[in-house]
């Protein structure tokens, strides 16, 4: 019995990892399906939680199994064919720790969008010996160097 809970965590984590990935790729900002920002974020924050929840179906199947492995083979009296914990256990809790990291990273994305819309930063030009504050921002350029500087300020 325990086996076929196993499998059916399993299955679950596939099946939820597909329609977690289908989900994050509509919900990235790259693609042109998924309607506007706002649209898109809470589709990805969708797929951040459907991510979690695919992590926590693999590694509850996973410590599962694990957890029967190592009381079978610690009991004295269970004389049937002992097992290991092998490879496939530790790559599927790596596994799905991977998918709880990689789902909480897109529902905090919805975080960094949500504040305020992205500001563009404008090229001012080369520095000078001047600084920003002292510059003085008319349409027409003036020729005069600022009163407060003599002829030293530029060596």
């Amino acid at each position: 019995g325990y086996i076929q809970a196993c499998r059916g965590l399993m299955i679950s984590a596939v099946c939820l990892g597909f329609f977690g990935s289908i989900c994050g790729l509509v919900g990235m900002k790259c693609t042109k399906i998924g309607g506007s920002d706002q649209t898109k974020a809470r589709i990805a924050c969708l797929a951040g939680l459907i991510f979690i929840l695919c992590g926590l179906c693999s590694m509850t199947g996973c410590s599962l199994y694990a957890n029967r492995i190592t009381s079978e083979f610690f009991d004295p009296t269970y004389i049937a064919q002992k097992y290991e914990l092998g490879a496939a256990l530790f790559i599927g809790w790596a596994g799905s720790s991977l998918c709880i990291i990689g789902g909480t990273i897109f529902c905090f994305s919805i975080a960094e969008n949500s504040k305020s819309p992205r500001r563009g930063y404008a090229y001012n030009g080369a520095a000078s010996v001047m600084s920003s504050r002292t510059k003085v921002h008319n349409s027409v350029a003036d020729k005069t160097p600022p009163k407060h500087f003599d002829k030293n300020a530029y060596v």
